[in-house]
């Protein structure tokens, strides 16, 4: 495990928001947002490394991270006029589980290959949790950024008056 410090958080922020920037010119963002999800995506991905650090889990950690970009993708709609999926999904694919899923897959491609199996049982177990941990990821990010619009589905995002959201209207 690294060690919590300012600079690996600002490394982990900085790679992460790069990501989320890229992401965002592929998925065809308008120009004026690339840096929203960039934003988006450090600050998600930041909080997820700094709740693993603290010993949180990497779910629970996954969860926070996407709920601070789902909240924040809704606020940042409001400031800037734009759907919120269009810098929300490049922000999240910073935590999107790959490493897991291709244990999954390689784990799946031996399986099928019963020496193997018989020679190293624990694939199987191997498999079962890694698959089982890329869908929970999986989940949780689905769920993180789907929050901010479920608290604010009654009307649409150009509607929303965050001062009555945060009570002082």
């Amino acid at each position: 495990m690294e060690e919590l410090t300012i600079i690996n958080i600002f490394r982990d922020f900085t790679i992460a928001f790069l990501v989320g920037f890229c992401w965002a010119i592929l998925f065809g963002s308008p120009k004026r947002l690339l840096w929203v999800a960039g934003l988006l995506g450090g600050m998600g991905h930041a909080l997820r490394f700094i709740l693993i650090q603290l010993d949180f889990g990497m779910i629970t950690a996954t969860l926070a991270g996407s709920v601070l970009i789902g909240l924040i993708g809704i606020f940042a709609a409001h400031r800037v006029d734009s759907p919120p999926v269009v810098f929300t999904m490049p922000a999240c694919i910073t935590m999107i589980p790959g490493m897991f899923a291709y244990k999954t897959m390689l784990a799946g491609i031996k399986v099928t290959d019963l020496p193997t199996v018989e020679q190293n049982p624990h694939i199987l177990i191997e498999m079962s949790h890694n698959l089982m941990l890329t869908m929970s990821l999986l989940f949780t990010l689905a769920i993180g950024i789907c929050i901010g619009a479920l608290l604010f589905r009654k009307s649409s995002v150009k509607n929303i008056s965050f001062k009555d959201v945060i009570g002082k209207g």
